[in-house]
This record gives structure tokens, C-alpha cells and sequence, in this order.
């Protein structure tokens, strides 16, 4: 029977058919996408970070997982007040590598590293594990601790992270999980010398992450299961008016009395599932005919790592623009585009708005697909260039917002209740749909940009990743355009 890991026990906990998966066909995972990659490349990033702060430290390296195990137990002997890096045991089938053991006078304090902003439930589960095999190896485990990335920390660069991590014990917590490892590991065995569970698609498959096999898995789902079409959920904003339409037996909006809705946007998307058709305002077409040209279409990116890159950024919290892409449509309808996305490593926001400025120009609508966004960054950049504050600011008031039009004056059953770009793009232009695309959403796109910039990147891959951002954040200007043209009724191809 093949052994178990940390990882390989989490995977079992989250679904034991991820994990028999993952063991017996490994060909089905999903190949990894930047947002994965850079998940990784962050947490091992984070746990350099973690090891610098103790300089005595030793790093068990390889995968050679004997002789990792041989020299854990060399440095325990020989080099009891050391910190040990990695340090590998294993008990009862299950094996596992401690991020930071640290010695203190009357045990051990066991640290594992993670690269969220706090503790999360799953951290207690991980670190429960790690707990007991030490335990279980004759160790005193004095207190085990979860770091995790401190937002408030300003980096102020030259590679200085002091104060980047914040260490919470979370030793109380832990008690009733340790009681409870040895059945996890019974249980993982025994769905290993089993055939495939039958487990079907569910919030396992989401949580804590997306299952690398939930492509399959779901794919078998919906070939064998008819769907419901327009379910309760569908209503935005229901407030708990969803679950209570099931309680009383309704799980399709088609069978939910029209007197049973009172809210003006609730009726409207249930008449639109019940006709099966677009409902579309004419408002919304008087709110953008008579705007200026020439126009233009602008989306940003931006990235806001868990360990900054820039100096007087903050983790998760410094939202630094890298790209933007932006169509100009003349008044005969001619569409030219420009793009700019950084080069390099160093902070690329005085060439982001430097490259933005005269492209915009003086005059001229400027369509964005929720403005918060975007007037944020903007706003955040004029304080960043006091210099430039007067021409960034002209750029803000000319801005309109496509997103609240739609959201007043546009609904199609297929849409499920989200006005998001992404949900409404397929209903009016389904030949621009993101599933072509390398870089399907932001969150690829922090992940690629993030890819980009690290050194270890080839330039192959880097070429690779460069024009997969380009194609997606073109296509967000695209569908603006697509969307704008639908609500004026305007029926141009796109050149």
C-alpha cells in the first residue's frame, strides 16, 4: 500500500477520492495554472523568509526521504539547541516535514509557515498532524505555532522582512484534533486499499482549494446528471429568500409564483427565466449614445503579493497596476488598440500611468466594467505622483461606469443572477468567451505577472506567460465594447 504524507493525509481530508486519485491516476490531475504555480512559488518564498530569521538554523535538504529521516535524528543528537529546518519523521505510515522546530529549554516549539494573511481553520488541522508524529517520535512538544504573513508590515526594501511574519500559537486548539489523527490515517489506508470512492462533485471540491481533479470529476457529473436550470440562488441579493423558496419546495425559479417575489430586480430576472427573454432597458441605451468620442475602453491588472516586491507596499494590500489595455473607438465606429504591460522586476507604476496619459488624451469618454477599481488605482497614483495629481484627476471624472447600466437595465436568463463582465459577455457575445484564454481571470493574471518577474522564470515561459496576459486583458476592453455597442443596439464587427 503506498504510504502517507502530510499532503497526502490533507487531500484524503478534504475528499478521499482526491487522494485515491491522486495516487492510482495521477494522469487526470489538471495541468497547473499560474495561479497554482504562484501559490507555490510564494509559499516557499514566505518560508525562506521564516528560516532567515533564525541564522543557526539547519536545513534538512533532498528528497531522499531515508536520509532525511537518518539526518534529523544525527542533528537531534549531536546539535540539540539548533533549529532544525524541515526536520523529517515518521510514525505509524505517515510522514511528515516540520517547517521550524526550535528548541527551547524544556522541549520544542513546533512553527509551521503559511502564506495567508491569518490562521485558518485547515492550518489547525495541518499543524495537528505534524504534532503528533513529532510526539509520537519521543519529542516534547512544548507549544506549536501557525506564522502567517502580518498586513500591516510596510515594506521598506532592500530585502529587509523584518516584521513580515506573525507567529500565533495555537497550541489550545490543537488537543482535541491530536486525539482524532490516528483515525484520519485509518482512514486514508483504507480508502487506498479500496477501490475509487463514489463521491460526487460538492463544497468539498472548493475548500479549502480547488481539487486539482475537479475538471474530471465534474465532467463525469455533468454527463450523467440533468441540471437545474435557474435555481433559487439565482436571485441576487436574496438575503436567505433562496434557502427559505427551497424550504417551501421550490428548487427551480420557473415553478416560484410571481406574487412570491417583491423585489422590483427579483421579478425582472424571474419574468426573464420564465419568457426566456433578454430583458433589455432602452435607458440604457440614452445613458451612452450621446457620450463623447473619441472613446475609450480601459482595463487594469494589478498584482498585491504576500511578500511585497516594491518598497512602500504592504502584503495583499497595495494593489500595484502592472498592465492596461485600452481600445479607442472614433465616432465612424474605428477601433485602434494599445497595451502596456511592465518589463522587468522593479515597480511599474510611474511607467504604467506614464505610457496611459497620452493615450487617453484630453477628451473623450472613458468606459471601464466596475469603476471602484479603477478610480482607486488612479486615485492611489496621483498621490503616489503629486506631479501628475491635476492630469490623473481629469482622467477620473471622465470615466463611466458600464457596470451599474447593466446592472439597472440588462438581464438574460444565462447570466444566474451575476452582472459580472464575465457572466454577461456570453449573452451578447459568446465568440469572446475566456475559456481559449491561457490567463482566463485576475487572479491568473497576478499569478502569471508574478511568474513573469521571478528570476528563475525561462524565457521561454516568460515569453509564454507575457502574451497569454496580453490576450486577456484585451479581451476585457473587447467585450466593454461588445457590451456598450449591444445596449446602444449598435451592430459593427470588431477590427
Amino acid at each position: 500500500m503506498p504510504g502517507l504524507s502530510k499532503s497526502r493525509l490533507l487531500a484524503h481530508r478534504q475528499c478521499p477520492k482526491r487522494l485515491w486519485l491522486q495516487i492510482y491516476k495521477p494522469k487526470l490531475l489538471s495541468v497547473t495554472d499560474p495561479t497554482t504555480q504562484a501559490r507555490f512559488n510564494t509559499g516557499n518564498r514566505i518560508g525562506e523568509i521564516a528560516r532567515s530569521l533564525y541564522p543557526d538554523g539547519v536545513l534538512i535538504e533532498g528528497n531522499n526521504i531515508q536520509q532525511a529521516l537518518r539526518d534529523t535524528s544525527e542533528i537531534l543528537l549531536t546539535s540539540p539547541t539548533r533549529p532544525i529546518f524541515e526536520a523529517t519523521f515518521e510514525h505509524g505510515g505517515l510522514l511528515i516535514r516540520a517547517d521550524l522546530l526550535l528548541p527551547e529549554a524544556d522541549g520544542y516549539r513546533l512553527v509551521e509557515v503559511k502564506s495567508s494573511a491569518s490562521v485558518k481553520n485547515y492550518h489547525l488541522i495541518d499543524a495537528a498532524i505534524q504534532s503528533w508524529v513529532v510526539q509520537k517520535n519521543g519529542l516534547t512538544v512544548i507549544d506549536t505555532a501557525i506564522v502567517h504573513i502580518d498586513t500591516r508590515f510596510v515594506y521598506s526594501g532592500n530585502g529587509d522582512y523584518r516584521g513580515l511574519l506573525k507567529e500565533v500559537s495555537i497550541t489550545t486548539k490543537l488537543a482535541p484534533l491530536l486525539d482524532e489523527v490516528p483515525d484520519w490515517v485509518a482512514a486514508a489506508q483504507t480508502t487506498l486499499s479500496g477501490d475509487e470512492p463514489i463521491i460526487p462533485p460538492g463544497p468539498q471540491c472548493q475548500i479549502p482549494f480547488t481539487c486539482p481533479f475537479f475538471g474530471h470529476c465534474n465532467s463525469a457529473t455533468m454527463e450523467n446528471k440533468v441540471q437545474i436550470a435557474y435555481p433559487p440562488e439565482d436571485l441576487p441579493h436574496h438575503n436567505g429568500l433562496a434557502a427559505q423558496l427551497r424550504t417551501e419546495g421550490y428548487d427551480d425559479l420557473r415553478q416560484v409564483p410571481k406574487e412570491r417575489l417583491t423585489k422590483h430586480l427579483h421579478q425582472r430576472v424571474h419574468t426573464s427565466v420564465l419568457s426566456g427573454v433578454t430583458f433589455l432597458d432602452p435607458i440604457a441605451r440614452s445613458q451612452l449614445v450621446d457620450l463623447d468620442y473619441p472613446r475609450f475602453y480601459l482595463d487594469f491588472e494589478t498584482n498585491a503579493p504576500a511578500v511585497p516586491i516594491w518598497a512602500g507596499t504592504r502584503p495583499f494590500v497595495t494593489q500595484v497596476p502592472f498592465q492596461w489595455s485600452c481600445h479607442i473607438e472614433d465616432a465612424n465606429g474605428q477601433l485602434d488598440h494599445q497595451a502596456f504591460l511592465a518589463e522587468g522586476a522593479g515597480d511599474p507604476r510611474r511607467a504604467f500611468i506614464d505610457n496611459l496619459l497620452p493615450i487617453l488624451g484630453k477628451v473623450g469618454a472613458i468606459f471601464v466594467y466596475s469603476a471602484d477599481f479603477e478610480r482607486s488605482r488612479l486615485r492611489e497614483m496621483a498621490a503616489l505622483f503629486p506631479e501628475l495629481a491635476v492630469s490623473v484627476n481629469d482622467v477620473i471624472v471622465r470615466i463611466v461606469d458600464l457596470l451599474p447600466i447593466a446592472r439597472a437595465h440588462y438581464y438574460h436568463p444565462d447570466q444566474h443572477g451575476s452582472w459580472s463582465i464575465k457572466s454577461i459577455l456570453p449573452t451578447i457575445a459568446p465568440e469572446l468567451a475566456y475559456d481559449d484564454l491561457m490567463v482566463a481571470d485576475g487572479r491568473m493574471a497576478q499569478g502569471a505577472f508574478q511568474e513573469i518577474i521571478d528570476p528563475k522564470t525561462t524565457d521561454e515561459r516568460r515569453k509564454t506567460l507575457r502574451q497569454g496576459l496580453l490576450d486577456y486583458c484585451e479581451r476585457d476592453t473587447l467585450a466593454m465594447i461588445k457590451i456598450a455597442w449591444f445596449f446602444q443596439q449598435v451592430n459593427l464587427p470588431l477590427k
